[in-house]
């Protein structure tokens, strides 16, 4: 038994949260580079075309011998933006530490990790003056225990709503006043929490709250997060306080679920 349903359009669109957070960052106006596995083929094609359209460098891209690049099928309901992933996840080998260790710190100043590099990170910080130190901001986005180790690391560190679920907590504010504790000294925490915006708590252990943006219509949601990600990192980054960055990022998030992928957030938050 099969069903056939005609969809309204069709578009191919890079993704995977890295890439998604480059892409924001670049249009932003932020230098951007990715890295990440790729194994040549056509879906390979595309996402090294695509990239260099938006002008993100992809010189420290860990090109796979064996493996096939993975390619996910989004549906998106019209009516409410939300979406339906079915991805297949194939046997394309994970960027490794060794590929790290061949990249040029001194060209970056911030790098965010979904994976444990960092030590080689503070390392090469640790030979540095403070003005070439790079701020390090890690992602805790699903709820596996395994990641939980990431906590400490983070100069930067962002948690999921459903990690705080997890955790046991029901809001954003809850998240962060509960959790700092397991950050590491002088760290920022920051949650998002969809349509209620986002929360964050400093060193200086007051919270920080700003309401989400939504837009007239809900349009796509896929990749806000990624999107409130490098907004958050973009504004931090230009010296912005703590509350612009969080109000940033909700807003350019609020753009995001307004459009299909991420032409448009610039120039409507411009206009």
């Amino acid at each position: 038994m099969w069903m056939f349903c005609r969809c309204v359009s069709q578009r191919w669109q890079r993704g995977g949260n890295a890439s998604n957070s480059c892409t924001v960052l670049s249009l932003l106006g932020a230098p951007s580079a990715f890295m990440g596995s790729l194994a040549a083929g056509p879906i390979a094609d595309f996402i090294v075309g695509d990239f260099i359209r938006r002008g993100v460098d992809i010189s420290a891209v860990a090109w796979q011998q064996c493996g096939e690049t993975p390619c996910a099928c989004c549906i998106v309901c019209e009516k409410s933006g939300s979406r339906t992933v079915v991805l297949y996840d194939t046997n394309l080998p994970d960027v490794c530490a060794d590929d790290f260790l061949k990249l040029d710190l001194s060209q970056f100043n911030w790098i965010h990790f979904e994976v444990k590099m960092i030590e080689q990170v503070r390392s090469y910080c640790a030979t540095q003056e403070e003005k070439n130190r790079i701020t390090v901001s890690v992602e805790i986005e699903k709820p596996r225990s395994s990641l939980y180790q990431l906590l400490p690391h983070g100069d930067v560190v962002f948690v999921s709503k459903d990690v705080a679920m997890d955790f046991g907590f029901q809001s954003a504010s809850s998240t962060v006043k509960g959790l700092y504790s397991r950050v590491k000294k002088g760290a920022i925490l920051i949650c998002a929490w969809a349509e209620k915006g986002a929360d964050a708590m400093g060193p200086d252990g007051a919270v920080l709250h700003s309401g989400a943006f939504p837009p007239e219509t809900i349009v796509d949601t896929l990749g806000a997060g990624d999107t409130f990600n490098a907004a958050v990192i973009y504004s931090l980054s230009h010296r912005g306080s703590l509350q612009e960055a969080l109000t940033f990022g909700c807003q350019i998030a609020g753009k995001k679920c307004g459009v299909h992928g991420y032409d448009g957030i610039v120039q409507r938050e411009n206009s």
